[in-house]
C-alpha cells in the first residue's frame, strides 16, 4: 500500500452530551473514545497521526500520546473547515490521506485497511466509508448514478425527499490522494443551510476536476457508529464490551453471563478462568489461568495470578499471587501484595500492606500498613491499629506468628517469629521470638454480686 497519514477530526463540543468534558473524553469500556481511533489508525499501519481539536484544546491535548501532532480549530465552521486547518500537516505528502472522527469508537483497523485496499486497486481520488442503514435518517446520503459511481454526498438537511430515501449513508470518514484533496479544498464553499464548509462537497469538486470518487462499504455498520448523546454513549459501551468478551471467550475464559459481565479493553484474563454474572474488571487488569472470579467481584488495575479464588470482593490497585482464596467480601485496598496460598476471608480488609506465602485472616480483620510473614494466622477480630490521628504507622508479624482473636496490635509494633498473643490481647510492645503474649485484664468473678444489688 501507499503511504499514509491519519487526521481525526475531534474538535467539538458535543452539546447533546450535556456534559462540559469534551465529548471524545468520554469513556467507553475504561478507554476515552478518541484514544480507541488513534489505536486503530495505528494498528492498521498509519503512525502518522494528526488531531484536529478545538473545544478545551489543551484537555484533549494533554490526553494523546506525545507523538501525536494536534492542529487547533479555533472556530468550527464545519468537517471541511477542520481539514483546512490541518493543511500544514499534508501539503507536501504524497500519499493517502485518512480522515477519521474522534467519536466513532467503534471503527476497527481492518475496516480501515479495507478502506485504502478499494481505494488504490481503483485509482480513486476519494473513497468514503459507507454503511447500509434500514433508517438512514440523520446521515448523509451516497448519491450515485446509473453505472454506481459516486456523484455526490448530501446532508440531511439539504437532500430532496426522493434523496432521502436512500439507504446507503456517509461514515464522515474518508481515504483521499492528499495532494488532489489539497487542490479541491481550494474549491469549498458556504453555500448551504449551515453555512459551513462541507468535506462531503470535495466529492463533486472532485469529478469536476476530472477525478473519480467511489466507496467502500462496511459489511458491520456498528463499525461507524457515532456517539452524540449519553444514550448512544452507552449503546457503543453495550458492542464494545460484546467484542471484548466474544475475543477473551474465544481465546479460552469462560464467561457464566456475557451480557452482565464488564470487562476494560485493557484487561487481560487467562485460559479457563472462569467470570461469574456482575464482574466488574477495570483498568489494566491481569488474571492469570483456571481462576474463579464470583458474582458482583470487582478488580481495578489488579494483578491475579493462576488458581485464585475470589468470591464477591473488591481488589483495588493490588497484587494476588497463585493458589489464593480472596472472599467473600473481602475489600483489598491499594498497594497491597497478597502472596501465594493465603487466605483473605469474609470481612477482611487489607490496606498497604504485604501478606507472605501461606498467611492468613479467615475473617472481620483489618490489616493497615502492615507485614505479614510467611504462615502468620491472624485470628478473627485482629485489628491493625495503624492510624495516631496525625501519622499513620507499620505493624510486623513476622513468619510463624499466631495472633489469637480479637486482638489490637498497635503500630508501630513487631511480633517476632514464632511468637503468640493470647486472644482479646493489646499489644503495644514487642513480642520476642517463641514467646506467649497475654496483654489482658485478669478476669474477677464477684460470686452474688447481682443478689446484693
Amino acid at each position: 500500500m501507499n503511504k499514509s497519514k491519519t487526521i481525526i477530526l475531534a474538535a467539538g463540543q458535543g452539546t447533546r452530551m450535556h456534559s462540559q468534558k469534551p465529548k471524545v473524553l468520554h469513556q467507553v469500556c475504561g478507554k476515552n473514545i478518541l484514544d480507541y481511533v488513534v489505536e486503530a489508525s495505528k494498528e492498521s499501519g498509519i503512525n502518522d497521526i494528526g488531531v484536529i481539536v478545538g473545544y478545551q484544546a489543551e484537555t484533549v491535548k494533554e490526553s494523546l500520546p506525545s507523538e501525536i501532532e494536534t492542529i487547533l480549530q479555533k472556530e468550527q465552521l464545519g468537517t471541511g473547515h477542520a481539514v483546512l486547518q490541518a493543511l500544514p500537516f499534508f501539503d507536501e505528502f504524497q500519499g493517502n490521506l485518512i480522515v477519521l472522527v474522534g467519536d466513532a469508537p467503534l471503527i476497527r483497523p481492518e475496516t480501515i485497511k479495507s478502506l485504502m485496499l478499494v481505494h488504490e486497486t481503483n485509482g480513486y481520488s476519494v473513497t468514503v466509508l459507507t454503511a447500509e442503514f434500514d433508517e438512514p435518517t440523520g446521515y448523509g446520503r451516497m448519491i450515485k448514478n446509473s453505472a454506481a459511481e459516486l456523484i455526490k454526498i448530501v446532508e440531511e438537511k439539504d437532500a430532496s425527499p426522493e434523496e432521502k430515501k436512500v439507504k446507503e449513508i456517509n461514515s464522515g470518514m474518508y481515504c483521499f490522494d492528499a495532494q488532489t484533496l489539497i487542490f479541491a479544498l481550494k474549491e469549498l464553499q458556504t453555500d448551504n443551510v449551515q453555512g459551513e464548509y462541507y468535506l462531503t462537497d470535495i466529492i463533486e469538486i472532485m469529478r469536476k476536476m476530472g477525478k473519480t470518487a467511489g466507496t467502500y462499504t462496511t459489511p458491520d455498520y456498528e463499525d461507524i457508529q457515532a456517539i452524540n448523546s449519553k444514550s448512544q454513549l452507552a449503546e457503543a459501551e453495550a458492542v464494545m464490551r460484546r467484542r471484548i468478551n466474544r475475543k477473551l471467550m474465544d481465546s479460552g475464559v469462560t464467561m457464566i453471563d456475557p451480557a452482565t459481565t464488564y470487562i476494560s479493553s485493557q484487561s487481560i484474563v487467562g485460559q479457563d478462568t472462569i467470570l461469574y454474572p456482575g464482574v466488574i474488571l477495570e483498568g489494566e487488569t491481569a488474571i492469570g489461568r483456571d481462576c474463579t472470579i464470583g458474582a458482583n467481584s470487582r478488580l481495578v488495575n489488579a494483578k491475579i495470578g493462576n488458581s485464585v479464588s475470589i468470591q464477591h470482593a473488591t481488589i483495588l490497585d493490588s497484587d494476588v499471587d497463585d493458589d489464593t482464596n480472596v472472599g467473600p467480601y473481602a475489600y483489598i485496598r491499594p498497594g497491597s501484595h497478597i502472596g501465594k496460598h493465603c487466605k483473605v476471608g469474609d470481612f477482611v480488609e487489607v490496606k498497604n500492606s504485604t501478606m507472605a506465602d501461606g498467611a492468613k485472616a479467615a475473617h472481620l480483620t483489618y490489616i493497615g500498613d502492615g507485614d505479614v510473614g510467611e504462615n502468620v494466622n491472624l485470628g478473627c477480630g485482629t485489628v491493625f491499629v495503624n492510624y495516631d490521628g496525625k501519622k499513620k504507622y507499620r505493624t510486623v508479624v513476622e513468619k510463624g506468628a499466631f495472633v489469637g482473636c480479637n486482638t489490637n496490635l498497635i503500630a508501630p509494633v513487631t511480633v517476632k517469629e514464632g511468637a503468640y498473643i493470647a486472644a482479646g490481647s493489646t499489644i503495644t510492645d514487642d513480642v520476642p521470638e517463641e514467646s506467649l503474649a497475654i496483654a489482658r485484664a485478669r478476669q474477677v468473678n464477684k460470686v452474688g454480686y447481682l443478689k446484693n444489688k
